[in-house]
Parts: structure tokens; C-alpha cells; sequence
């Protein structure tokens, strides 16, 4: 159990780092992730739009709908506060490249 434990955070962390660096696939991960509970992280759909809504402004076709698929499962405080993470995080990052 702690193997596949750390196997898990490896995956998230690699994917993260992945993302900072412009990722696509990287961003659309982290949704399926956030989305489904999948490697160790929990269902969050704030998170999981966050991180579909970077997907899709990246250019990721299948993320613009799986962003609008849970959408549908989400408040519209819950979207605000995704839209604004996206916005904090590539705000982050953008600083980060400079």
C-alpha cells in the first residue's frame, strides 16, 4: 500500500511539474485525476475544472468538454473560485518563466 502511496504522489508531482513547464497532456491529466479520484487525489471539482480550464485554453479539445461535463455538477460559486485558481496559477507560473 505505502508503494502505490508514493507511486500516486510521484505521478501527481510529475504531472504538476509537467504542467508548469506547458503541458498540455499535463493539465488535462490533473482533471481526469481531480475529476475521478485517480492516482490518490480525491474528487474535487473545483480542482478538476481548474485544471480542465488550463487544459483547454492550452488547446485541449477533449478538455474543453470534459470541463463543461462536470460543470453541470458545480455551483456557479464553484466555478468562480476554479476559474479564479486557474487564473492565480497562471499567474504563478507566468512569473515563475520570466
Amino acid at each position: 500500500m505505502a508503494n502505490s502511496s508514493k507511486s500516486a504522489q510521484f505521478l501527481i508531482e510529475s504531472r504538476m511539474r509537467d504542467a508548469a513547464h506547458g503541458s498540455t497532456d499535463a493539465l488535462y491529466d490533473l482533471g481526469v485525476c481531480y475529476s475521478t479520484g485517480s492516482s490518490g487525489v480525491g474528487i474535487d471539482l473545483i480542482e478538476a475544472h481548474k485544471w480542465f480550464n488550463l487544459a483547454a485554453v492550452a488547446g485541449s479539445e477533449e478538455a474543453h468538454h470534459c470541463r463543461a461535463e462536470i460543470a453541470d455538477e458545480m455551483t456557479a460559486r464553484e466555478i468562480a473560485t476554479a476559474q479564479a485558481a486557474a487564473r492565480a496559477w497562471l499567474g504563478s507560473t507566468q512569473r515563475r518563466a520570466a
